[in-house]
């Protein structure tokens, strides 16, 4: 019988996705926003815009660089950290199962047959751990990458609320 805390290994792939899932719903609600705002405001001022409207200018392209800057690092430093110790382990798996198809294959008595049995169900259960883990690897580069375009938009759509609001 499984215990409660064994659980959360084979969801947490599904709870680390629905994190992404509704960290880029948020953002895509406060982008669209941030883009209504700023579009409003120069529209307003068209050919003649403030100094206030010059720094947002200027602020848009800054911020958008910096943010997609900082998530390919984080791309990168997840990717690096993760990917290739899973990778390894994911081939290493494979073959222990392959090695315990054959073994059983091969069998000659059903005692050895049984424990046979038994090492590949152990194989195959280590092997859907890894495929677990590979899922979990995926959401968090999405979570890392997301991170600071995340935010850079609620930051942005809180504050030009504010200034709306002003």
């Amino acid at each position: 019988m499984r215990t409660p805390n064994s659980y959360p290994r084979f969801f947490n792939p599904l709870m680390l996705w629905t994190d992404v899932a509704l960290k880029t719903g948020e953002m895509l609600i406060s982008s669209g926003s941030v883009i209504q705002m700023r579009t409003r405001r120069m529209a307003e001022h068209g050919m003649q815009p403030t100094s206030a409207d010059m720094r947002e200018i200027h602020l848009m392209s800054e911020e958008k660089l910096a943010a997609v800057t900082e998530s390919g690092a984080a791309i990168a430093n997840q990717l690096h950290t993760t990917q290739y110790a899973l990778m390894n382990r994911a081939v290493q798996q494979w073959f222990n199962t392959g090695t315990a198809l054959v073994s059983l294959t091969t069998s000659f008595t059903p005692a050895q047959a049984l424990s046979r049995a038994q090492a590949l169900v152990d194989a195959t259960t280590r092997a859907a751990a890894t495929i677990t883990h590979f899922s979990s690897a995926g959401a968090r580069v999405a979570q890392r990458a997301l991170k600071p375009i995340h935010a850079k938009a609620t930051s942005n759509h809180r504050r030009l609320s504010q200034t709306t609001a002003d």
